[in-house]
């Protein structure tokens, strides 16, 4: 399998790195979370460890992020479904979708799969789903397109992208439209995006469903929590996707 270079519809690169696996049809795409790119640990773990079981894996940056085109200002969950829906439109004919997003990268696959059937199986990693009480927890010490986004200078604020989070406010009706196979994982201790966001979205899910809590677990999970959110993965994908 062999995958083209990415850009999305404004013409921004979409940075990717791909790892072979020995299903050829069969592809799971990462989403890494606000502020984050492609190259964050709990993605290429991931990646590796699921590419190591047999799975070809994509993990992408969002434009605006790591080394994709486009201003970080831009990146919203709006824009970056948009960015999803771009990459699969330019994956290989024939390839089968699994989607991995983490944090808002989690959001950005629940809001992309309700809509898009190519995504067969979503896997969310403590994925967002309170957007509006987020951002007002996180950032509500920032003005917004004056401020950043806990403090770094690289990650400014932008009105976009609270306007955004404000104006989708939750993704609870959409996680009551998703029927396709819903793997929710999060860890106990994340005070970033809150356990109950993947609680009452497992809740509202329709179709086959689990939810994997992990205990003492933060946001980006750590080292010692990458074999057990892989071989979740890793046996979901064998019973729904394989």
């Amino acid at each position: 399998m062999r995958m083209p270079k990415f850009k999305n519809s404004h013409g921004e690169r979409i940075d990717s790195s791909f790892h072979k696996g020995n299903r050829d049809d069969r592809l799971v795409v990462l989403g890494h979370g606000v502020t984050g790119n492609k190259d964050r640990p709990l993605m290429v773990a991931v990646a590796e460890l699921l590419s190591e079981a047999g799975w070809p894996c994509l993990r992408i940056s969002f434009a605006g992020n790591g080394d994709s085109g486009g201003k970080f200002e831009e990146a919203t969950i709006s824009k970056e479904c948009g960015d999803l829906n771009d990459v699969l439109d330019q994956l290989p004919e024939g390839v089968k979708v699994a989607y991995c997003g983490h944090s808002m990268g989690g959001a950005v696959g629940l809001k992309t799969a309700v809509a898009d059937p190519r995504i067969e199986v979503l896997v969310s990693l403590a994925g967002m789903v309170r957007t509006a009480v987020f951002c007002d927890t996180e950032f509500s010490d920032q003005t917004p397109d004056e401020g950043f986004m806990w403090d770094e200078e690289s990650c400014p604020l932008s009105q976009v992208f609270v306007d955004d989070m404000k104006e989708i406010e939750d993704l609870l009706e959409e996680a009551g439209k998703v029927t396709r196979p819903y793997l929710l994982i999060h860890g106990t201790a994340d005070d970033v995006v809150l356990p109950v966001d993947s609680e009452d979205a497992f809740e509202a899910a329709q179709g086959p469903k689990h939810l994997l809590e992990i205990d003492g677990a933060e946001h980006l999970f750590g080292d010692e929590s990458y074999p057990e959110v892989v071989d979740a993965i890793d046996e979901w994908l064998c019973e729904y996707f394989d």
